[in-house]
């Protein structure tokens, strides 16, 4: 085997340096770069919004008929299962910003279940403002 680099080889050498945390090992830029501060999508509410509609496939399936039978089922309040089936029923355009563009909304996860309450056509301008 020929270990030699051949003439059409290209190295690129960027220094970067390891640190365990959480007993994982984690890459670090080099001291002199600043990291990139552009927002990125919580995963909390990707996961939530797909717990969301996991629940809500289960109640169109017919395996649950109340809000009350799935919550009891799950072992959580009526409350928390109501408030969060809210994010199945989000605009399609939140969703598709949401989940397949990955923008980050503006607001919290408390303030997007109250904003799935709006018109579809509302939705959009008080999740993500201007953007």
């Amino acid at each position: 085997m020929n270990t030699k680099p051949s003439s059409q080889t290209i190295r690129v050498m960027i220094p970067l340096s390891l640190r365990g945390k959480n007993g994982r090992p984690k890459i670090l830029p080099p001291a002199d770069r600043q990291p990139v501060t552009e927002r990125s999508q919580d995963r909390h509410i990707l996961r939530v919004v797909g717990r969301a509609w996991a629940w809500r496939r289960r109640m169109d399936a017919g395996e649950f008929t109340t809000i009350q039978d799935l919550a009891g089922h799950l072992g959580l309040s009526d409350r928390h299962v109501s408030k969060t089936l809210r994010l199945a029923y989000l605009a399609p355009d939140v969703m598709e910003m949401l989940l397949i563009k990955r923008i980050p909304p503006a607001v919290s996860l408390v303030q997007l279940v109250e904003l799935s309450r709006l018109q579809w056509t509302e939705q959009g301008v008080a999740v993500f403002g201007a953007a």
